[in-house]
């Protein structure tokens, strides 16, 4: 957890009961997190608002514009979420909430890639990363 690092941390999700679980964590762990239920389909993160940005086990295609513009300069976003090519049963049911091919790649064209790893079932698939892509992308300065 990045509050775990120093870093004064907002994590954001609809669920209340998440949200009450992470902000009870911190509150034992004295971290520097404030947890708030937020629905950021409707109210996105503003613009330059944000160092480093952790998508985990999310997938909103229109509000990927939304999400680059709310790093500031140099900032970096990490984003992890499922993808169609699954070896594993997990993960929503549902193909739309599930990413293409390379898609998330796609989906931040304005962010410099350092680092992407997707390997669907190419490999030994019980080695690896599988059933998930991974980027990390940061906003050119």
């Amino acid at each position: 957890m990045l509050a775990r690092r120093g870093l004064d941390t907002v994590a954001w999700d609809r669920s209340t009961v998440a949200v009450d679980r992470v902000a009870a964590d911190a509150r034992e762990q004295r971290l520097p997190l404030h947890a708030e239920r937020r629905d950021v389909v409707a109210a996105p993160p503003g613009a330059d608002s944000f160092d480093v940005i952790v998508v985990s086990r999310f997938l909103e295609r229109a509000l990927c514009p939304a999400i680059a513009a709310a790093l500031r300069p140099g900032g970096l976003l990490f984003y992890q979420t499922f993808v169609r090519d699954a070896v594993n049963v997990g993960g929503p049911a549902n193909p739309a909430y599930r990413l293409e091919r390379n898609e998330l790649l796609r989906l931040f064209p304005q962010l410099a890639v350092c680092l992407y790893r997707e390997e669907g079932r190419v490999g030994d698939i019980a080695r690896g990363v599988r059933d998930e892509a991974w980027l990390i992308a940061q906003r050119p300065d």
